[in-house]
């Protein structure tokens, strides 16, 4: 179920300025002349959750697996495992998006709990 795109933009930006923050932003700023910009001192912080220019380089920076999650009695994905994280797509407003949010919300994830980073969300055999 998607909420409404206020309430999404929020989330949005409520999860860059906790990963801002778990990078050692602590002074975070939301100026009214720059709506959906976070700024730490007079430097803007990457729109992670919006913007691939700031959300890809997480993937290699945080060594993240990304797996297209496709139902059994489906011909497309429904969602993605990212880590430990899984994202489903009709909880965003596109496929993208989704796939930025679930990177972030895993590297949040991975930051606060450093034991736990590596260890796969489905054991191999």
């Amino acid at each position: 179920m998607r909420i409404s795109d206020q309430d999404y933009f929020r989330s949005c930006i409520a999860k860059e300025r906790q990963l801002a923050q778990l990078l050692g932003h602590q002074q975070i700023e939301e100026c009214y002349e720059s709506v959906g910009k976070l700024w730490a001192g007079a430097q803007a912080l990457p729109a992670w959750t919006r913007d691939w220019a700031a959300c890809g380089p997480l993937l290699a920076q945080h060594a993240l697996s990304l797996v297209f999650v496709t139902p059994d009695d489906a011909t497309e994905p429904d969602g993605a495992e990212i880590g430990q994280t899984r994202v489903h797509f009709s909880d965003h407003p596109s496929r993208d998006r989704a796939l930025m949010f679930g990177i972030v919300k895993e590297v949040i994830r991975r930051l606060e709990h450093p034991h736990h980073a590596a260890q796969p969300l489905h054991p191999l055999p």
